[in-house]
């Protein structure tokens, strides 16, 4: 397992910056946020995809996932208002070539939440429409899609990983995976531990949001400043065969100060991995 961290976090800096900034803590990897100032896709000319690219060579680091600006704004999926999600499916797309003009075939997503008197049928069919479109695209371009279920104030569609995995299988989309992130399921009281076993068993590809908080709301604290049992997660993930990605993702409480809340964020889930190595069976650490 290696460690990244969203460019989210550094929002007051360009993303070159944020770049060198988060190699020079040691991040072996990092999730580009496409929203503005970093990659949203209007900004991202030539020009700038090469200054990123050559900053990306230059510090070795790699891309560990690309998110297009969203939960709530500028897109919505299930919206019931056909030139908002005709836009927010074309939205998607763009975000999808600027994360490949990057070097990144891992493209995030937002299920959406539906508008007053929609209701949750209309919801999907049209959350549904869209996520069809949008695989359609992405099939051929050979990128992975990750569906990010959220909690009640950012979807009321796809909350959970099961309702996730769900949607997926059901949808039979084949290059779909789920974005499981710590703290939506803590807010959910969904269990770590048996999210991961729903996802094993169904083969469904899985990408990490590392964050915590005191379950009664989406905090996006620092890995172990809030309530959530991190240990057997991360030994569930060792045991099973996770390689992959363990990504920080902080809240705007830390943006005024984000090389410090990304150094303590690093110690900390190092410190978090430790005590899981030293309590499993097998080694944690690759």
């Amino acid at each position: 397992m290696k460690l990244s961290i969203s460019t989210k976090l550094y929002c007051n800096y360009t993303l070159e910056e944020t770049i060198k900034r988060v190699a020079g803590l040691g991040y072996p990897g990092i999730e580009i946020w496409g929203g503005r100032p970093h990659a949203y896709y209007r900004d991202m000319d030539q020009q700038s995809i090469s200054s990123v690219k050559d900053t990306i060579d230059k510090t070795d680091i790699c891309i560990s996932g690309f998110i297009p600006a969203q939960f709530g704004y500028p897109t919505c999926l299930c919206s019931p208002i056909d030139s908002i999600r005709k836009d927010s499916v074309q939205y998607i797309i763009n975000s999808i070539d600027t994360s490949l003009a990057l070097g990144c075939k891992k493209v995030s997503l937002c299920p959406g939440r539906t508008l007053y008197g929609q209701g949750y049928e209309k919801g999907m069919q049209q959350l549904t429409a869209s996520l069809d479109e949008l695989v359609d695209y992405s099939l051929k371009k050979e990128v992975l899609l990750l569906l990010e279920p959220a909690h009640m104030l950012e979807s009321d569609l796809v909350l959970t990983i099961e309702e996730g995995a769900r949607l997926i299988e059901n949808r039979q989309y084949p290059n779909m995976g789920i974005a499981l992130d710590t703290g939506h399921c803590h807010v959910n009281k969904e269990s770590l531990v048996d999210s991961l076993y729903i996802l094993l068993q169904k083969k469904i590809p899985l990408h990490i949001h590392l964050d915590d908080n005191n379950t009664l709301a989406d905090q996006h604290k620092i890995p172990g400043e809030g309530t959530i049992n991190f240990i057997p997660f991360l030994q569930t993930l060792h045991q099973t065969g996770y390689d992959g990605f363990l990504t920080v993702e902080l809240g705007f409480d830390y943006t005024s100060s984000p090389d410090a809340a990304a150094y303590q964020s690093r110690q900390k889930v190092l410190a978090l991995l430790k005590e899981a190595k030293e309590t499993s069976v097998s080694p944690i650490l690759s």
